[in-house]
Protein backbone atom coordinates (compact mmCIF):
# COMPACT_ATOMS: atom_id res chain seq x y z
CA UNK A 1 0.00 0.00 0.00
CA UNK A 2 1.60 3.24 -1.13
CA UNK A 3 1.73 6.41 0.96
CA UNK A 4 -0.53 8.18 -1.54
CA UNK A 5 -3.12 5.39 -1.31
CA UNK A 6 -3.03 5.59 2.47
CA UNK A 7 -3.67 9.34 2.32
CA UNK A 8 -6.60 8.89 -0.09
CA UNK A 9 -8.02 6.14 2.09
CA UNK A 10 -7.76 8.42 5.13
CA UNK A 11 -9.53 11.24 3.29
CA UNK A 12 -12.34 8.91 2.20
CA UNK A 13 -12.76 7.78 5.81
CA UNK A 14 -13.00 11.38 7.03
CA UNK A 15 -15.54 12.28 4.33
CA UNK A 16 -17.61 9.18 5.13
CA UNK A 17 -17.54 10.06 8.85
CA UNK A 18 -18.66 13.66 8.27
CA UNK A 19 -21.36 12.55 5.85
CA UNK A 20 -22.61 10.06 8.42
CA UNK A 21 -22.87 12.82 11.04
CA UNK A 22 -24.82 15.05 8.64
CA UNK A 23 -27.25 12.28 7.72
CA UNK A 24 -27.73 11.32 11.35
CA UNK A 25 -28.50 14.93 12.27
CA UNK A 26 -31.03 15.20 9.46
CA UNK A 27 -32.68 11.95 10.52
CA UNK A 28 -32.95 13.07 14.15
CA UNK A 29 -34.05 16.65 13.40
CA UNK A 30 -37.70 17.36 14.20
CA UNK A 31 -39.90 17.42 11.12
CA UNK A 32 -42.02 20.46 10.45
CA UNK A 33 -45.67 19.86 11.24
CA UNK A 34 -47.85 21.04 8.33
CA UNK A 35 -50.50 23.64 9.15
CA UNK A 36 -53.83 21.78 9.19
CA UNK A 37 -56.94 22.78 7.31
CA UNK A 38 -59.71 24.44 9.34
CA UNK A 39 -63.31 25.34 8.65
CA UNK A 40 -63.06 29.05 9.45
CA UNK A 41 -60.01 29.82 11.57
CA UNK A 42 -56.71 31.02 10.18
CA UNK A 43 -53.83 29.29 11.96
CA UNK A 44 -50.64 31.37 11.99
CA UNK A 45 -47.59 29.35 10.89
CA UNK A 46 -45.48 31.70 13.01
CA UNK A 47 -47.23 32.61 16.28
CA UNK A 48 -47.43 36.35 17.04
CA UNK A 49 -45.87 37.23 20.39
CA UNK A 50 -47.91 39.51 22.63
CA UNK A 51 -46.35 42.27 24.73
CA UNK A 52 -47.38 42.84 28.33
CA UNK A 53 -50.75 44.60 28.27
CA UNK A 54 -51.45 47.61 30.48
CA UNK A 55 -55.02 46.61 31.41
CA UNK A 56 -57.08 45.66 34.44
CA UNK A 57 -59.59 42.82 34.64
CA UNK A 58 -63.26 42.79 35.64
CA UNK A 59 -62.22 42.90 39.31
CA UNK A 60 -59.95 45.89 38.85
CA UNK A 61 -56.79 43.77 39.14
CA UNK A 62 -53.88 44.31 36.73
CA UNK A 63 -53.76 41.64 34.04
CA UNK A 64 -50.02 41.35 34.52
CA UNK A 65 -47.38 40.14 32.04
CA UNK A 66 -48.13 36.49 32.76
CA UNK A 67 -51.89 36.61 32.27
CA UNK A 68 -51.86 34.63 29.02
CA UNK A 69 -49.34 32.08 30.29
CA UNK A 70 -50.34 28.49 31.05
CA UNK A 71 -53.92 28.80 29.78
CA UNK A 72 -55.65 28.84 26.39
CA UNK A 73 -57.60 32.06 25.86
CA UNK A 74 -60.12 33.25 23.28
CA UNK A 75 -59.95 37.05 22.98
CA UNK A 76 -62.60 39.33 21.54
CA UNK A 77 -62.70 43.15 21.36
CA UNK A 78 -66.05 44.85 21.96
CA UNK A 79 -68.01 47.07 24.35
CA UNK A 80 -71.04 46.85 26.61
CA UNK A 81 -73.16 49.35 24.66
CA UNK A 82 -72.74 47.28 21.50
CA UNK A 83 -76.21 46.66 20.02
CA UNK A 84 -75.63 43.44 18.09
CA UNK A 85 -72.19 42.05 17.23
CA UNK A 86 -70.81 41.86 20.77
CA UNK A 87 -73.74 40.10 22.48
CA UNK A 88 -74.02 37.76 19.51
CA UNK A 89 -70.32 36.89 19.67
CA UNK A 90 -70.38 36.31 23.43
CA UNK A 91 -73.40 34.05 23.04
CA UNK A 92 -71.52 32.05 20.41
CA UNK A 93 -68.46 31.85 22.69
CA UNK A 94 -70.59 30.53 25.55
CA UNK A 95 -72.08 27.84 23.31
CA UNK A 96 -68.64 26.90 21.94
CA UNK A 97 -67.25 26.47 25.47
CA UNK A 98 -70.07 24.05 26.28
CA UNK A 99 -69.02 21.95 23.28
CA UNK A 100 -65.49 21.84 24.70
CA UNK A 101 -66.56 20.75 28.18
CA UNK A 102 -65.16 17.25 27.60
CA UNK A 103 -61.60 18.61 27.48
CA UNK A 104 -59.35 18.59 30.57
CA UNK A 105 -59.63 21.77 32.61
CA UNK A 106 -56.27 23.13 31.40
CA UNK A 107 -57.32 22.66 27.78
CA UNK A 108 -60.65 24.47 28.02
CA UNK A 109 -60.35 28.04 26.76
CA UNK A 110 -60.96 31.12 28.83
CA UNK A 111 -62.90 33.89 27.12
CA UNK A 112 -61.71 37.47 27.52
CA UNK A 113 -63.54 40.56 26.26
CA UNK A 114 -61.26 43.60 25.91
CA UNK A 115 -63.33 46.77 25.72
CA UNK A 116 -62.78 49.38 23.03
CA UNK A 117 -64.85 51.84 25.10
CA UNK A 118 -62.86 52.43 28.31
CA UNK A 119 -64.66 55.74 28.83
CA UNK A 120 -67.89 53.93 29.77
CA UNK A 121 -66.81 50.35 30.47
CA UNK A 122 -65.64 50.21 34.08
CA UNK A 123 -64.57 46.89 35.62
CA UNK A 124 -67.90 46.43 37.50
CA UNK A 125 -69.94 47.14 34.38
CA UNK A 126 -67.83 44.74 32.32
CA UNK A 127 -68.10 42.04 34.95
CA UNK A 128 -71.89 42.25 35.05
CA UNK A 129 -72.04 42.27 31.25
CA UNK A 130 -69.81 39.29 30.42
CA UNK A 131 -71.00 37.14 33.33
CA UNK A 132 -74.54 37.37 31.93
CA UNK A 133 -73.33 35.15 29.07
CA UNK A 134 -71.11 32.80 31.08
CA UNK A 135 -70.05 32.90 34.72
CA UNK A 136 -66.45 32.10 33.72
CA UNK A 137 -66.02 34.94 31.22
CA UNK A 138 -63.47 37.65 31.93
CA UNK A 139 -63.10 41.21 30.71
CA UNK A 140 -60.46 43.91 30.59
CA UNK A 141 -60.32 47.69 30.39
CA UNK A 142 -57.82 50.45 31.09
CA UNK A 143 -56.82 53.88 29.95
CA UNK A 144 -57.42 54.81 26.33
CA UNK A 145 -53.68 54.44 25.77
CA UNK A 146 -53.71 50.98 27.32
CA UNK A 147 -56.65 49.87 25.18
CA UNK A 148 -55.01 51.28 22.05
CA UNK A 149 -51.83 49.36 22.86
CA UNK A 150 -53.80 46.12 23.34
CA UNK A 151 -55.76 46.63 20.13
CA UNK A 152 -52.52 47.32 18.28
CA UNK A 153 -50.98 44.11 19.62
CA UNK A 154 -53.91 42.15 18.15
CA UNK A 155 -54.12 44.38 15.04
CA UNK A 156 -57.75 45.25 15.83
CA UNK A 157 -59.02 48.61 14.51
CA UNK A 158 -61.54 50.66 16.47
CA UNK A 159 -62.94 54.19 16.38
CA UNK A 160 -65.50 56.34 18.18
CA UNK A 161 -68.48 57.25 15.99
CA UNK A 162 -70.73 60.21 17.01
CA UNK A 163 -74.47 59.58 16.93
CA UNK A 164 -77.15 62.07 15.81
CA UNK A 165 -78.48 63.98 18.79
CA UNK A 166 -75.42 63.28 20.92
CA UNK A 167 -73.75 60.22 22.31
CA UNK A 168 -71.56 57.83 20.40
CA UNK A 169 -71.01 54.23 19.42
CA UNK A 170 -67.86 52.29 18.56
CA UNK A 171 -66.73 50.69 15.34
CA UNK A 172 -64.31 47.81 15.89
CA UNK A 173 -62.91 44.62 14.46
CA UNK A 174 -65.06 41.65 15.39
CA UNK A 175 -62.79 38.62 15.01
CA UNK A 176 -61.84 36.17 17.74
CA UNK A 177 -58.21 35.41 18.56
CA UNK A 178 -56.78 32.24 20.07
CA UNK A 179 -53.85 32.83 22.43
CA UNK A 180 -51.73 29.82 23.39
CA UNK A 181 -50.28 29.17 26.87
CA UNK A 182 -46.99 30.45 25.46
CA UNK A 183 -48.53 33.93 25.33
CA UNK A 184 -48.62 33.99 21.53
CA UNK A 185 -51.53 34.49 19.14
CA UNK A 186 -51.76 31.30 17.07
CA UNK A 187 -55.12 31.59 15.29
CA UNK A 188 -57.83 34.04 14.25
CA UNK A 189 -61.49 33.46 13.37
CA UNK A 190 -63.48 36.03 11.42
CA UNK A 191 -67.27 36.41 11.23
CA UNK A 192 -69.66 34.80 10.66
CA UNK A 193 -68.97 32.81 13.82
CA UNK A 194 -70.67 29.51 14.61
CA UNK A 195 -70.18 27.70 17.94
CA UNK A 196 -69.69 24.21 16.51
CA UNK A 197 -67.18 25.50 13.94
CA UNK A 198 -65.28 27.45 16.58
CA UNK A 199 -65.14 24.38 18.82
CA UNK A 200 -63.83 22.12 16.04
CA UNK A 201 -61.29 24.69 14.85
CA UNK A 202 -60.17 25.18 18.45
CA UNK A 203 -59.43 21.47 18.84
CA UNK A 204 -57.53 21.48 15.54
CA UNK A 205 -55.45 24.53 16.46
CA UNK A 206 -54.58 23.22 19.94
CA UNK A 207 -53.53 19.84 18.56
CA UNK A 208 -51.38 21.49 15.87
CA UNK A 209 -49.68 23.84 18.34
CA UNK A 210 -48.86 21.02 20.76
CA UNK A 211 -47.44 18.83 17.98
CA UNK A 212 -45.45 21.68 16.42
CA UNK A 213 -44.01 22.89 19.73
Amino acid sequence: MTARFKILLGLFAIVAFVLGLVLARLALAPRAVPVPATENATILPTPRELPALDLVDQDGQALGPGFFRDRWTLVFFGFTHCPDVCPTTLTVMAQARKQLADLPEDKRPRVLLITVDPERDTPPRLKEYVRFFDASFGAATGTLEGVEQAAGAFAVPFAKVPLPGGGYTMDHGSGVFLVAPSGNIIAYSSPPLQPDVIARDYRTAVKYFEEAH
